[in-house]
């Protein structure tokens, strides 16, 4: 593998171009933090929608976790209001994500912890955040970024994959994605890692067969042209 200073270099450059490439695009919680921004709804209730958004968008498609999720909150807009609402209802809501029913439970427990634990406001810290029901380092993460806009490196399949498909790392879970991610990057790029890396990988670096024809990070990848099989 390249020295660090080569691999934090090329990570740098491919975030560069990446940023280029999707300009106009937006991932799920990027789409949820503009439209909260657009409807003025304050910080802490962003950060609300963010972190529900999160916990039902595992395993699950964008598509489906955002109908889901502006049923949800449109029904339940505040924590108040999602821990008092009855669990049945909340499944009604939800039922396009997977696992929607132990989904369900988490998000009103969750909502509950909000009130019990932070009087009703979403944490900062990832401590904190992972103290919540339904909530791990992923979701924590992606809460102090689009929410906070704080630096952390949320890691889904697509940044675990990608990273390591760009020989940026080598790593085996995504939790050890997370660190060397964060080792090896600046902390003033952190916050573009999970909007550009989810967006490569949906679109150009997919899970099977990546586009590398169409790619701008063909010419220095590692496993440009390999297919892949899941």
């Amino acid at each position: 593998m390249d020295s660090v200073f080569a691999r934090r270099s090329r990570g740098q450059a491919a975030l560069a171009k990446l940023s280029k490439l999707y300009s106009v695009d937006l991932t799920h919680l990027q789409r949820v933090s503009d439209t909260a921004k657009k409807e003025r709804v304050g910080d802490n209730l962003k950060a609300f929608r963010i972190l529900i958004g999160t916990i039902l968008s595992h395993r699950t498609k964008d598509e489906r976790t955002e109908i889901a999720t502006d049923a949800l909150i449109a029904k339940y807009p505040t924590p108040q209001k999602l821990a008092a609402a009855p669990v049945a209802a909340i499944q009604k809501l939800i039922k396009p994500v997977g696992f929607y029913r132990t989904k369900a439970k988490y998000v009103k427990k969750c909502s509950q912890e909000l009130l019990e634990n932070f009087g009703g406001v979403v944490p900062n810290s990832m401590d904190e955040l992972t103290s919540l029901t339904g909530v791990g380092r992923k979701t924590a993460g992606c809460v102090m970024v689009y929410a906070h806009e704080l630096p952390a490196i949320p890691v889904d399949s697509h940044v675990h994959e990608v990273s390591n498909r760009l020989g940026l790392i080598e790593t085996k879970t995504p939790a050890k994605t997370e660190l060397a991610l964060m080792k090896l990057l600046p902390e003033k790029d952190w916050l573009a890692v999970n909007e550009l890396f989810v967006l490569h990988g949906q679109k150009t670096c997919v899970p099977v067969s990546p586009f590398c024809s169409r790619c701008p990070l063909a010419r220095d990848c590692p496993r440009v042209g390999v297919k892949h099989s899941r």
